[in-house]
């Protein structure tokens, strides 16, 4: 049934499709409905009453359309006449819809040293900035090297007057902190009003 091609970044057919369905939730249709009887709501949303699968189906074929299992787990199953096709498509638009209306929040890196100066930091800063005002969280590090790791309040001055430079556009998430041989702290837009 699905065909195995690879198609655009080496990404293949089956991958895609098995993803589609998966996000649209699979409904039972005409003949695969196991139920005896079900509740059938026409396509105006008026219900015509508890009736036998095979008058279901034929009510359904009579108006060139699908009858769609919607409620599986009640008692009597809730079915309701329409186009399945149609159906499906509206709810994959949907979806595509509310992916792309979704804010996506990536972690941008800054990396300082203990011995930045002050226009390299300033620029730093500025790039920091834009990430923040773009609605991206933004982790600031900097890494110890050899005798640098007796220094941590050092390290500490730099990520305090880091964290100064950009309080207009941003909040402390998380404090300066020593990791290993890395100091790190993250900052976060500030909340709009």
């Amino acid at each position: 049934m699905f065909l195995r091609t690879n198609g655009l970044f080496g990404c293949s057919c089956f991958q895609f499709l098995e993803v589609l369905i998966i996000s649209i939730k699979e409904l039972t249709i005409n003949e695969d409905i196991e139920a005896k009887e079900v509740r059938v709501i026409d396509t105006d949303g008026s219900q015509l009453g508890v009736m036998e699968i095979s008058k279901a189906i034929e009510a359904a074929y009579s108006k060139d359309l699908d009858l769609v299992c919607m409620s599986p787990n009640t008692d009597p199953v809730v079915c309701k006449i329409m186009d399945y096709g149609k159906y499906r498509f509206d709810q994959a638009k949907r979806e595509k819809e509310s992916r792309k209306n979704q804010k996506v929040v990536e972690m941008k890196e800054i990396r300082l040293g203990l011995a930045t100066d002050t226009h390299d930091f300033e620029t730093k800063g500025n790039h920091a900035k834009r990430f923040l005002q773009d609605g991206h969280k933004v982790k600031v590090s900097i890494r110890f090297r050899g005798r640098e790791l007796g220094h941590p309040e050092i390290g500490i001055e730099n990520m305090e007057r880091f964290a100064v430079y950009c309080s207009d556009v941003s909040v402390v998430e998380k404090p300066a902190k020593m990791e290993g041989r890395n100091m790190l702290m993250f900052l976060a837009p500030k909340p709009t009003k």
